[in-house]
């Protein structure tokens, strides 16, 4: 697998993310009436954000969030500003148990989810594991992202719409020889902050290869963005040298995180790619991911694990 990689690995493709590191998000100026969001990990960043933005364009919005008083503010705020309908589910994804609750009310919400967008995720310089035994980085980032998907894909599919968002991130690159399927947990690798994170990310975009062949044909897509470097909060639960280098080597030549919810919106409701599914953008330009991304082999393990790990049990 390992000099596959490196053989279709290509300097052009590496060249145009670099290029587009620098792009600018298209813009959609189309209102969102009364159509359904709903937005994870938004108390704050990119999720916040967002969550402002739809709110501009009168979309009724609902959040998955673990703090409720940030969250009961930022509702209140939206509500008011804007007069849109506003609510929320309290979920920390350190707990499966808390996912499959979300997973629960999101099922029986008697009406069409329009967006889903899965913003919520961690960075985490040292390996910490939740209380399902599993590696924080990637039960957050990932397994919550697949259980909350693989859950509502019928429930999508029926709707036969909707679009499907995750927050991924260039930094699936650093997973650059594909994921260590026998040690998610990292019990045997040595632990790095950023592999572990480019690993959930790498992660994502393989659900998505199997998750694009399940929708195709149903009018439901999905895809993923890269929402440049822009300003957020993450990292700061780190220890005081990640904070001072994120702050000195990052935050300084970081962009608003306007300039991410601006693509969340144009990939959520523009019509310019209504058909458009399974892609990658970096902002609201298409990319093409490296190689360990496309290795459809790789999304049909690391499926069979997470149904394993998401306590599912498909018919043979």
């Amino acid at each position: 697998m390992l000099n596959r990689y490196l053989a279709e690995y290509k300097w052009s493709n590496i060249f145009a993310m670099l290029r587009n590191l620098r792009s600018e998000p298209r813009i959609c100026s189309d209102d969102f009436n009364q159509r359904l969001v709903v937005i994870t990990g938004a108390s704050s960043g990119i999720g916040w954000a967002t969550a402002k933005k739809y709110a501009t364009h009168r979309a009724d919005l609902l959040f998955i969030n673990r703090n409720e008083p940030k969250t009961r503010v930022l509702c209140e705020a939206l509500k008011n500003e804007y007069n849109i309908n506003c609510s929320y589910i309290l979920a920390d994804f350190m707990r499966l148990s808390d996912i499959y609750s979300a997973v629960a009310k999101l099922s029986n919400l008697g009406r069409n989810i329009d967006v889903l967008i899965h913003n919520a995720g961690i960075y985490n310089t040292t390996r910490i594991l939740t209380a399902d035994h599993l590696e924080a980085t990637f039960q957050i980032n990932y397994l919550s992202t697949f259980i909350l998907n693989y859950s509502l894909k019928e429930k999508f599919r029926n709707q036969a719409s909707g679009r499907i968002l995750f927050v991924n991130s260039e930094a699936y690159r650093f997973a650059a020889f594909g994921l260590h399927l026998d040690d998610l947990s990292w019990n045997k690798y040595r632990y790095s902050g950023i592999i572990s994170y480019g690993s959930a990310k790498l992660a994502q975009l393989l659900s998505m290869l199997k998750l694009n062949e399940f929708f195709r044909g149903s009018g439901v897509t999905i895809n993923a963005m890269h929402p440049g470097n822009v300003k957020t909060n993450s990292g700061q639960n780190n220890g005081k040298i990640y904070r001072y280098l994120k702050k000195l080597l990052l935050d300084r030549n970081s962009r608003p995180v306007d300039f991410a919810a601006e693509a969340l919106y144009y990939l959520g409701v523009s019509n310019e790619v209504v058909m458009a599914s399974g892609k990658f953008f970096n902002l609201t330009t298409e990319e093409k991911p490296a190689p360990p991304a496309l290795d459809m082999e790789a999304a049909e393990k690391l499926w069979e694990v997470s149904l394993e790990l998401g306590g599912f049990h498909e018919k043979k």
